[in-house]
């Protein structure tokens, strides 16, 4: 079975013991969709090597968290509007993106992850897009339950004949909505490919990319397995991570 390592983010419980964190949604998205072994990778250069990483694993999946990318990385100061950072993990996702990129390694990218793509790229990033003139609220709901913060709430309306229409079949999709940032300026070769109904940007990939490359804002692990919208997802990640894993190289993505 195909390895996909997912990145793993700094937390600390009870504010005091330092971990490294993973969800339990990507790990089932990988091992019952993807049909891929999930690896939890501890995203700190100081316990891992990204060059090493590349050959440990077929692909990467690049997972959302509350730290933001640092504005340093896009040539940006940074504010108290950009929330909390994770260095140690910018150090290790922006490296393993951009070789794996290269390489035509698969990989998918999730909210943080989606954003890591395009900043990786050269790309960068707005710190608050509810404060947008005409820009919805892409935040988690502060209450409710689960189910409730996770639940459908926007459309995504993607590229007739794009990337994302051969993935999901259809050029408008319903999703659930996460986040805070999102993309400012598009990085070199990052073909947005989706959006909401406010324009964010939603679905993006690398255009020319020798494997599969492609990024959404949304989160599709949770209910993966039964969302139509998440298991297509999953499933042409793990065709790709297999094609991988046996020496076989997918197409190369490019603009409709």
């Amino acid at each position: 079975m195909p390895v996909v390592g997912i990145t793993g983010s700094a937390f600390l419980v009870n504010d005091e013991y330092p971990v490294h964190m993973g969800g339990r949604m990507n790990c089932y998205a990988i091992r019952h969709v993807a049909g891929a072994q999930p690896l939890i990778i501890p995203s700190d250069p100081d316990l891992v090597d990204p060059d090493e990483l590349l050959e440990v694993c077929d692909g990467f999946l690049f997972t959302g968290a509350r730290a933001n990318v640092h504005p340093e990385e896009y040539g940006e100061l940074a504010t108290e509007a950009h929330g909390d950072f994770d260095r140690a993990r910018d150090r290790i996702t922006l490296h393993l993106i951009r070789a794996s990129v290269e390489r035509g390694q698969p990989i998918l990218a999730i909210c943080r992850g989606f954003q890591e793509l395009n900043v990786a790229m050269g790309g960068s990033l707005y710190p608050e897009i509810r404060d947008l003139p005409g820009r919805m609220n892409h935040r988690m709901p502060p209450d409710g339950t689960l189910e409730e913060k996770f639940e459908l709430r926007h459309d995504v309306t993607v590229t007739e004949g794009g990337v994302f229409h051969q993935i999901f079949g259809a050029t408008s999709v319903r999703t659930n909505t996460l986040h805070g940032q999102g993309i400012k300026e598009k990085g070199e070769r990052i073909v947005i490919d989706g959006r909401a109904d406010d324009g964010t940007p939603e679905a993006i990939y690398v255009d020319g990319a020798p494997g599969f490359a492609v990024g959404v804002q949304w989160h599709p692990e949770y209910n993966a397995e039964s969302d139509p919208v998440s298991r297509p997802l999953f499933e042409a990640f793990g065709d790709a991570v297999r094609k991988w894993a046996t020496g076989a190289r997918p197409r190369r993505l490019k603009s409709a």
